[in-house]
């Protein structure tokens, strides 16, 4: 089957027409498709291609054993491989297997000072310590944070093309509602998409059969292999900790609050000695995790409870993958995505905000008064909250979060459920599916606004 189309094809052209461009690490997890992009853009880029897994060429590890200067690096290549070539300002090296190969990270300051050949190096998230990659090459190189596919690339991959999107996005910036055809084909090929997810194995092959016959499969092992590099990469005394985050996402997903609480996992176990486990799991781009702010104002980042937290997975349909055979059963044939407490909806939307370039998940909740939000965005000027609807409920504490004056940086707010676009002078209501467009729609809002020329849109308190 041809290449799947991904957003990180466009990136990697524009980084090869820098002058300025710097060794490049691709940064995800695995199975998410970043060598098979790499290689395709490096065989239509260069003239000579040097691509070296450290997994599975072993022998390459010891080519910075006698230090990180290019032609030291260069000439040991050719010691192992003579036949290679390898032209200068015509030949990429693509070290793969990053997490294998430590080293690797320290020769990309003498790469970049170098400039005779371009370097891309990838590999799984699981096994990498950046915070070391940091240290040896901090202000030589560039990263790229790599996902699975995220909806827009699913509609490429089910051949729409960008002036179709681009259509959806004008609907939402012109608050103009879809036509039932319109809506129902979108939420349909929506439902596929939560249903498979965004790994490319699993979409290549949903694409070829036209169904769902054999995505399952793949998607559990998947789920097994990433319990399997648990196993391999995390420490000996972190090991039980991270499998039992991430063995019970769904159990906790299930839940009315969604909030993690490692007592139910381990008895006697505090939050605070399972925050390592957490970011262990979201560095290797296996979870998304969502941080409870302290109070419902601006900043976002430091105004939260690092110990109050919910998880979601990375990939939806992997989330979809690790429920029972009846839950299986209920979502493929029945698509009654709302059964779940709202937990499909609420880590789609998770995933399409972290997807679309936002660093971070936040939500809120308040008992006294009772205020619950799921998640938090923000413009220039004001704080956002954007409610989950997985029916079409009441919408109190959106509305009491826009309506109280204690609340003065929430301005307006969104609402994402089974409903057409609009605008009610409070929220902006929208199909769950264009939730990969919120980031865009309000950095343009905000233009507009500046120029006061925005549809329907007045935020005066």
């Amino acid at each position: 089957m041809e290449l799947l189309k991904r957003k990180i094809d466009n990136y990697l052209k524009d980084w090869k027409n820098n002058p300025e461009r710097k060794p490049l690490i691709v940064k995800g997890a695995r199975q998410i498709g970043k060598t098979e992009s790499i290689r395709a853009f490096a065989k239509a880029n260069y003239e000579s291609v040097l691509e070296i897994n450290f997994v599975l060429q072993k022998k390459f590890r010891a080519i910075f054993n006698d230090g990180y200067e290019v032609d030291t690096i260069i000439r040991n290549i050719t010691l192992l491989e003579p036949s290679w070539k390898i032209i200068p300002h015509k030949t990429l090296l693509f070290f793969d297997e990053l997490q294998k190969c430590p080293d690797c990270a320290t020769s990309l300051k003498s790469f970049c000072e170098d400039g005779r050949f371009d370097v891309i190096c990838s590999g799984s998230l699981m096994g990498i310590y950046y915070e070391e990659i940091e240290s040896n090459a901090v202000g030589f190189k560039e990263d790229y944070d790599m996902h699975s596919m995220d909806f827009e690339e699913f509609l490429w991959a089910k051949g729409y093309s960008q002036q179709q999107i681009d259509s959806l996005y004008a609907h939402m910036l012109h608050l103009t509602p879809f036509s039932s055809l319109e809506m129902d084909t979108m939420m349909d090929i929506f439902r596929d998409y939560m249903t498979i997810g965004g790994m490319p194995e699993v979409v290549k092959t949903y694409i070829d059969n036209g169904h769902f016959g054999g995505t399952l499969k793949i998607q559990r092992q998947l789920l097994k292999d990433y319990e399997e590099d648990i196993t391999k990469y995390a420490k000996e005394t972190d090991k039980a900790k991270i499998l039992a985050v991430y063995k019970h996402i769904s159990t906790f997903l299930a839940k009315d609050n969604k909030k993690y609480q490692i007592t139910k996992v381990a008895k006697g176990a505090r939050n605070r000695e399972y925050v390592g486990s957490v970011d262990w799991l979201k560095e290797a781009g296996v979870i998304n995790v969502a941080y409870c702010l302290n109070n419902a104002e601006l900043p976002l980042k430091g105004n939260y409870d690092a110990n109050n937290y919910k998880v979601y997975y990375h990939d939806t349909g992997l989330l979809i993958a690790s429920l029972d055979e009846e839950a299986q059963e209920d979502l493929r044939a029945n698509r009654n995505f709302g059964t779940y407490k709202g937990a499909i909806y609420e880590n789609v939307v998770g995933e399409m905000l972290i997807k679309s370039g936002y660093e971070g998940l936040y939500f809120y909740k308040h008992d006294n008064p009772s205020l619950e939000m799921d998640f938090f965005v923000r413009d220039t000027n004001s704080l956002i909250p954007v409610e989950v609807k997985a029916n079409d409920g009441a919408t109190a504490s959106l509305n009491n979060l826009i309506d109280w004056d204690s609340y003065p940086d929430i301005r307006y707010g969104i609402k994402l459920g089974y409903k057409n676009i609009g605008w009610n002078g409070k929220f902006y209501t929208f199909p769950y599916f264009l939730a990969f467009l919120i980031k865009r729609f309000l950095k343009e809002k905000q233009d507009y606004d500046a120029l006061g020329s925005f549809p329907f849109a007045s935020f005066e308190r």
